[in-house]
């Protein structure tokens, strides 16, 4: 299927805006509406990247441990690296909370496809 770049523009800041000061058990629940289980599971593993390249660690290491390419990894540091960065921003906001510390209702625990 080919991409449409003014379709996926135009669709993902209207999400942006409408998820705008929600809270974050509606934020939760969306994306696991929106998203299969794969999905799910790709977006996860490839924010947890994004927060092991943050901590430091070698991106060999967090390919090993993630079961990523090393293209997804790269990806994500070239991002990281950027000035502005959306990823630097989204990790100030979490600061070091443990990933225990971050509240989830379940709702959308799928386990496997």
């Amino acid at each position: 299927m080919s991409r449409n770049p003014e379709l996926m523009r135009r669709n993902m800041r209207e999400i942006a805006l409408a998820l705008e000061g929600a809270d974050a058990n509606l934020i939760e629940n969306f994306l696991y509406s929106l998203f299969t289980p794969s999905e799910a599971d790709e977006m996860a593993k490839r924010w947890a990247l994004v927060k092991r390249l943050a901590e430091g660690k070698p991106q060999r290491k967090v390919a090993e441990e993630l079961g990523l390419s090393l293209c997804k990894i790269t990806r994500g540091s070239r991002e990281l690296k950027k000035e502005g960065a959306a990823f630097r921003i989204l990790l100030d906001r979490i600061g070091n909370k443990a990933e225990r510390d971050i509240p989830g209702d379940g709702s959308g625990d799928w386990g496997e496809d």
